[in-house]
């Protein structure tokens, strides 16, 4: 029992450290290309571990993630269930592939993510964005590989510190 609370407090220690990221104040050249951090460790996490990140998990994620940053109740909250229900549905997959074809599947994962973002602000009637709206998916897929080896080194240095 002791080890799957180290492991959930592993896993929701990352996620708060993802929305201080998403939340941190930057320049608008930097803005434009901040990758979704939230999204990318639920990916990571939803691959490397089965049962820990539940769709419940994304929801919660995803409507604290709306509070903090102000956009529209439920929006992220429902790109974070679909984004990890499609990771948990295709996992056996994914965690076998390449490095390439993992970040190429990371890739897909965020634009999905994207276009229902773009199928929201639609939905509102608010003008469509320009090209720099497609610019984090393409930054996030270029730093998934780091990011993984890093929760992964994180994910190892826990596990020795924890066992006996």
């Amino acid at each position: 029992m002791n080890r799957r609370k180290d492991r959930i407090s592993m896993v929701l220690t990352t996620l708060a450290m993802a929305m201080l990221l998403t939340l941190a104040p930057l320049p608008p050249v930097f803005e434009i290309l901040w990758p979704y951090w939230v999204a990318l460790i639920l990916i990571y996490w939803s691959l490397e571990t089965q049962d820990l990140v539940s769709l419940g998990l994304a929801f919660f994620s995803g409507l604290l993630l709306d509070l903090l940053t102000g956009s529209l109740l439920g929006l992220h909250a429902l790109s974070l269930i679909i984004l990890v229900y499609l990771v948990t549905r295709f996992r056996a997959r994914l965690r076998f592939f390449p490095p390439w074809q993992q970040a190429l599947s990371v890739f897909a994962l965020l634009i999905n993510d994207r276009i229902i973002l773009l199928w929201v602000i639609s939905l509102r009637g608010e003008p469509l964005p320009g090209l720099s709206f497609w610019l984090p998916p393409i930054v996030g897929t270029l730093l998934w590989p780091w990011l993984f080896l890093l929760l992964d080194r994180y994910r190892g240095v826990m596990r020795h510190r924890s066992s006996p």
